[in-house]
């Protein structure tokens, strides 16, 4: 899965920053469903995670069923929470 093509098909733009809030939480809704219908393990952590990084994504354990999913959920987002720090 590309980002620009992830961004552009739930958002129309790869831009993302140039969304207003109702175009965002439209995008942000269509890419929750997505999450939800998606049944490829791959698939479903890169919307997870993409999800994650527009700060909207569910818990791991509500979206994880599998024990090895969720644990790598879990510890993307540890990681992406020490980005930046110092």
């Amino acid at each position: 899965m590309d980002f620009d093509e992830l961004l552009t098909f739930y958002f129309g733009t790869a831009a993302i920053e140039t969304l207003d809030d109702a175009a965002l939480d439209t995008g942000l809704e269509r890419l929750g469903v997505a999450l939800g219908t998606e049944r490829d393990a791959g698939r479903r952590f890169a919307l997870w995670t993409l999800m994650h990084a527009l700060g909207a994504a569910p818990d791991p354990g509500t979206v994880f069923k599998d024990a090895k999913d969720r644990k790598a959920a879990e510890d993307y987002a540890w990681a992406a929470s020490r980005i930046g720090r110092t």
